[in-house]
């Protein structure tokens, strides 16, 4: 172990520092073969540094045709894909929206962007939204009078949501589904992808996806108007006439025609990049079989996950902290579970209906769960580390 000697506020602190290299939870993956090197230089070529270009449309179509669904916009991030559906399905002032707890922050913004109330709904063993939760915030509501404006589903890293009774529920009571698909494109649901069984679904192409453009997202649908009318408004609202005029409020969310490049060279290694993440997974559960108090994210009999990231639950002493310090001291990155929307400081006043009479399922898969490192550059080597640093603290109990 070597040290360092660290100035900070004129204090001599000497820290251990492991010289091995840094295994990272999930970081940028360039093809191989430079797929995006060849898209970028053309639009350099021809001049096309803009929000819109042959790289853009490109996009849009291949990935359309790549998960199977007529329609898609390419804009600046996931994020803006969940506003502008939200938008579309009409969400404004005082609506309600039905939306997952155990998921990221960004589910649940875009619904205050446009000053709606976000009602959170508890998860079950897939660790996705509960039909049954769901429903029965459906019967609460509808009987004091108030019925939602949407629904907003979330498949959590990579595992697809049980699909089939949420949308049973939401034909019932004649309310749209948008799906998050931010964290799942690759993944399927008996057999169709994940972000094309609700009325909208949104991708995101952050830099630790599973397949990236550094920042941006995709709005996917089968109804062309929606998707006509969010690429309108993610152009600023700009009406068709020869000069600037706006006649309603527009944002600038479309994606830049240099990055929708580094998109369609990604798309094309999209199913190797899949297979690397489920190498990665298969790896831990084998590697930790033999630990009876550690037990992978469930696999449903229905999905077919992307495997986005690769994380554990813990049943024992050891808490996922225990573990998080001690890759860290390792030079490995891992990081908690999300922590559920009812449980954050901003959305604490928000209803929030679960099945359960204490705690709630959202809360026991945060308190005991653990993203480990899922980057598909990783090698055997790299992953062996990983689960030597785990299993030594189970050894030192």
């Amino acid at each position: 172990m070597w040290y360092v000697i660290n100035y900070v506020f004129r204090r001599r602190v000497r820290l251990p520092i492991d010289l091995k290299p840094r295994i990272h939870l999930a970081s940028p993956h360039m093809s191989a073969q430079g797929y995006e090197m060849e898209y970028i230089q053309e639009a350099f070529r021809t001049n096309w540094i803009a929000p819109l270009g042959e790289n853009v449309d490109g996009f849009e179509h291949e990935l359309a045709a790549k998960v199977g669904i007529k329609y898609a916009t390419a804009l600046t991030s996931g994020t803006a894909a969940i506003h502008l559906a939200l938008k579309t399905v009409g969400i404004g002032p005082g609506d309600l929206v039905f939306c997952q707890s155990l998921t990221f922050s960004a589910t649940a913004n875009p619904i205050h962007y446009e000053r709606a109330t976000p009602v959170f709904i508890d998860s079950n063993h897939t660790w996705n939204m509960c039909p049954q939760a769901l429903k029965k915030a459906f019967e609460k509501y509808i009987s004091l009078g108030k019925k939602p404006k949407a629904v907003l589903v979330v498949h959590l890293y990579g595992l697809a949501a049980d699909l089939d009774p949420i949308l049973e529920i939401c034909e019932e009571f004649n309310v749209p589904l948008i799906e998050d698909a931010a964290e799942s494109l690759g993944s399927f649901y008996k057999g169709k992808a994940t972000g094309t069984l609700g009325e909208l679904g949104a991708y995101s192409f952050n830099g630790n996806k599973i397949i990236t453009t550094s920042g941006g997202g995709m709005l996917v649908s089968n109804d062309q108007e929606k998707i006509s009318k969010a690429k309108f408004w993610a152009t600023q609202a700009r009406e068709p006439a020869k000069h600037y005029e706006h006649k309603e409020l527009g944002y600038n969310y479309r994606l830049s025609n240099i990055l929708a490049g580094i998109g369609r060279g990604q798309l094309k290694v999209l199913e190797e990049r899949v297979a690397q993440k489920k190498h990665i997974y298969e790896y831990y559960k084998k590697a930790f079989s033999d630990i009876e108090h550690i037990t992978m994210m469930p696999v449903q009999d229905y999905d077919q996950p992307n495997y986005w990231l690769s994380c554990i639950q813990l049943r024992d002493k050891l808490k996922p902290i225990d573990i998080l310090k001690a890759l860290h001291a390792h030079n490995i990155d891992a990081r908690p579970i999300w922590k559920p929307m009812h449980l954050q400081p901003y959305y604490k006043d928000f209803d929030f209906v679960t099945l359960r009479k204490q705690s709630s399922v959202a809360e026991d898969i945060f308190a005991h769960g653990l993203c480990l490192p899922s980057d598909t550059k990783m090698s055997d080597e790299d992953l062996n580390r990983v689960v030597q640093v785990v299993k030594g603290l189970w050894g030192s109990l």
